[in-house]
C-alpha cells in the first residue's frame, strides 16, 4: 500500500488526502491549526460568510428604489438598518468551525489520519510531524501562505490589522483604512462600507484592481463612490502608525489618511521557511515559492506541492485541484495537466465579478484575436426588476470558428453565473452552441445566451 503524508490541511491538503484515501492510499494528514486549514479557518470561509452578512445589508438600504421603506432608525444610520457586530463575528467564527469540523468528519470517514502538529521534510521520504517520525512513499506540500507584513506598518490586532484579525473586534470600525486594492482589499472595503463603517481605500496604482478586468474594475469603482467611499488612487502607504484614538497612515508624497482602524491587505508570503524544504532538494523561487510542473512535481523525487505555497494562482479550487492531480500523477492514473486558461474565478465584492479563460488585455495587445461583445446589465429583464444598474456580461469567440475563450460577468451571485462560460471554455463550445441552448426568461443567465448571439457568424449562402 502506497504511504502518502500531505503537509498542511487546506483545499490542497485535504482534496488530495481524500483522492488518495479513495484509490487506496495509507494517508496521513499534518495540519498544526485544523482541517480546512487557513482557507476555512481564517481566510476564504469568514471573509466570505462576513461578505454575505454586508450583502445582505446593502440588500435592506438599496430596498427603498424597490417601494420598502424602513423608519424608526436611529440618528446616522439609513433606515434603522444595523449591523450587530459581536453577533455577526461570532457567526463568522462559528461556521468557520463547523465548516472545519465537517472536512474532519470526511476525512475520518475516508480512513484518512490527522495529525495536529506542524510538520516538516527531513528527507523526501520522510516528514517529522510533533515528535512523530514518519516514513512515506509520496510526500505532497500544501503549507498555504501568510498576510505579508510590511516594515513600518506592523499588525497589533487592535488598530492595525490583517484580514485575520478582523473578527476580534468587538465593534464595527468607525472608520476603516485599507491599505491595498486588490482582491483582498477591494472585498473587505466594500464590505465594511455596507456595514456601515466609513472607508477609505488606499491604492499605489491608477485604479483598483489593477491585474482585474478594466470595465469590471471601474464599475465596482463607481459603485464604491457612490456609497460614500474615498478611493485614493496613485497612493502608496509608506507607514501607518497608532494614535491616542486611531490610526495614521502616512504615504510617499507626505499626504496623510486618519481613521480609527487600519486593515493591511499588501500580498501574501508562501509558509515553506524552515520546514526543510530547500534540505531536501525542493527549488523555491526568489519569493519563497515552491517551484511546480503542471503535474505538482517539485524538484525531489517523490515530493509534490499544492495550493499557495507553489504562488501558481491563490485560489481554493485552484489548490485542490493541485492537490488532486498530484495524488493522480503520484498513484499512476490517467492525469490531465493543470490548464491555468481554464480556470474559473470570482471576486465576492458587490456586485460581484467573475472570469474565466483569456484577459481582455490579452486581445488589445495584439497576442490573442479575437471577437468580444459586451452587454450591459441594465438591459436584462431581470436585473430591472430587482433594481439591478451595475454590471455587464462580456464574451470572447474567435474570429472564424466562434470558439469562446473566455469571458467576465459583473453581476450579482457573478460566481454562479460563470459557470455556463466555465464549461464553454472548458468544453471549447462555440457561440453558436450557447446562443441555441434555453435560457429561463426572465434571468440574469439569459445575458450569456444574448451575449452568444450578438458574436454569431452569419450563414454565407452556398454558391455567393
Amino acid at each position: 500500500m502506497t504511504r502518502i503524508v500531505i503537509i498542511g490541511g487546506g483545499p490542497g491538503g485535504y482534496e488530495a488526502a481524500l483522492v488518495a484515501a479513495q484509490l487506496g492510499a495509507q494517508v496521513t494528514v499534518v495540519e498544526q491549526d485544523g482541517p480546512g486549514g487557513a482557507c476555512v479557518l481564517t481566510d476564504c470561509v469568514p471573509s466570505k460568510t462576513l461578505i454575505a452578512t454586508s450583502v445582505r445589508k446593502q440588500a435592506l438600504l438599496d430596498a427603498s428604489m424597490l417601494g420598502v421603506h424602513y423608519t424608526g432608525g436611529p440618528d446616522g444610520d439609513v433606515g434603522g438598518v444595523i449591523a450587530d457586530m459581536p453577533l455577526v463575528n461570532r457567526r463568522v467564527k462559528d461556521l468557520a468551525r463547523a465548516q472545519s469540523a465537517d472536512i474532519a468528519a470526511r476525512l475520518a470517514a475516508e480512513g484518512v489520519e490527522v495529525i495536529k502538529a506542524p510538520g516538516r521534510l527531513v528527507d523526501p521520504q520522510v516528514v517529522r510531524a510533533g515528535d512523530r517520525t514518519i516514513r512515506a512513499d509520496v510526500v505532497i506540500v500544501a503549507t498555504g501562505a501568510t498576510p505579508r507584513i510590511l516594515t513600518g506598518a506592523e499588525p497589533d490586532g487592535e488598530r492595525i490589522l490583517t484580514w485575520r484579525q478582523l473578527y476580534d473586534l468587538e465593534e464595527l470600525p468607525e472608520h476603516l483604512i485599507v491599505v491595498g486594492s486588490g482582491v483582498t482589499g477591494a472585498e473587505f472595503a466594500g464590505a465594511y462600507r455596507s456595514l456601515g463603517s466609513e472607508v477609505t481605500l488606499v491604492s499605489s496604482r491608477d485604479r483598483m484592481m489593477p491585474n482585474e478586468d478594466a470595465d469590471a474594475a471601474e464599475v465596482l469603482e463607481e459603485v464604491y463612490r457612490r456609497r460614500g467611499m474615498n478611493v485614493m488612487g496613485r497612493s502608496r502607504a509608506e507607514s501607518v502608525k497608532r494614535t491616542p484614538d486611531g490610526v495614521v497612515v502616512t504615504l510617499e508624497d507626505g499626504r496623510t489618511a486618519e481613521g480609527s482602524h487600519c486593515l493591511m491587505t499588501v500580498g501574501m508570503v508562501p509558509n515553506t521557511a524552515g520546514i526543510g524544504l530547500e534540505e531536501a532538494g525542493v527549488t523555491l523561487d526568489r519569493g519563497g515559492f515552491i517551484q511546480v510542473d503542471k503535474v505538482s512535481r517539485t524538484s525531489a523525487p517523490g515530493v509534490y506541492a499544492a495550493g499557495d505555497c507553489t504562488g501558481v494562482l491563490m485560489l481554493a479550487s485552484v489548490a485542490a485541484m493541485q492537490g488532486r492531480i498530484a495524488v493522480w500523477h503520484a498513484l499512476g492514473e490517467a492525469v490531465h495537466p493543470l490548464r491555468l486558461a481554464t480556470v474559473a474565478s470570482a471576486i465576492f465584492t458587490d456586485p460581484e465579478i467573475a472570469a474565466v479563460g483569456i484577459a481582455e488585455r490579452a486581445i488589445e495587445s495584439g497576442e490573442i484575436e479575437a471577437n468580444i461583445v459586451k452587454l450591459p446589465l441594465a438591459t436584462n429583464a431581470r436585473a430591472k426588476m430587482q433594481g439591478f444598474n451595475d454590471g455587464f456580461v462580456k464574451l470572447f469567440c474567435r474570429p472564424n470558428t466562434g470558439i469562446i475563450l473566455g469571458g467576465v460577468v459583473v453581476a450579482p451571485r457573478a460566481s454562479e453565473l460563470i459557470l455556463g462560460v466555465s464549461v464553454a471554455v472548458q468544453q471549447r463550445l462555440t457561440v453558436d452552441q450557447i446562443a441555441h441552448t434555453f435560457a429561463v426568461y426572465p434571468s440574469l443567465s439569459g445575458s450569456v445566451t444574448e451575449a452568444a448571439r450578438r458574436l454569431m457568424q452569419p450563414m454565407t449562402p452556398s454558391g455567393i
